[in-house]
């Protein structure tokens, strides 16, 4: 099969004809989800009590505000996690192909893991991670 074949053969069964029914679907799926949300603001029961209108947390009773100051440390922590947790995520690349790298992705990977530690040490100078105040 030559390469003019293929792409005669190909463009012959990227008709938009050929998506038609998708889309038809896809119509038909919209059609019923508005039909649907529409009939049960229709038909359902409309009693908006007290106990409707409270938020769940669980059945926990809710007390105090929810727009308390919190410490900063909690989100400097969380940032921090997250930032080192996508970090480590780029070794996965290399222990899959660290023999095909050789001795130059051995070499990449030292001088990450160099400016990571650099990173957590200056982080560490820093107190980001002491909680005491």
């Amino acid at each position: 099969m030559t390469w003019s074949t293929f792409l005669m053969d190909a463009s012959a069964t990227n008709l938009a004809s050929n998506y038609l029914p998708i889309g038809i679907q896809l119509i038909f799926a919209a059609g019923f989800v508005a039909t649907m949300i529409g009939v049960s603001q229709w038909v359902g029961p409309k009693r908006e009590t007290s106990d409707k209108l409270e938020n769940f947390a669980s059945g926990i009773e809710t007390h105090g505000d929810a727009r308390q100051p919190m410490a900063i440390k909690y989100f400097l922590v969380a940032i921090l996690f997250v930032l080192f947790d996508v970090e480590v995520i780029f070794f996965y690349p290399y222990a899959v192909n660290f023999r095909e790298l050789g001795w130059a992705g051995y070499s990449a990977v030292l001088m990450f893991v160099g400016f990571f530690l650099v990173g957590f040490i200056y982080i560490i100078k820093k107190g980001a991670l002491t909680w005491e105040d």
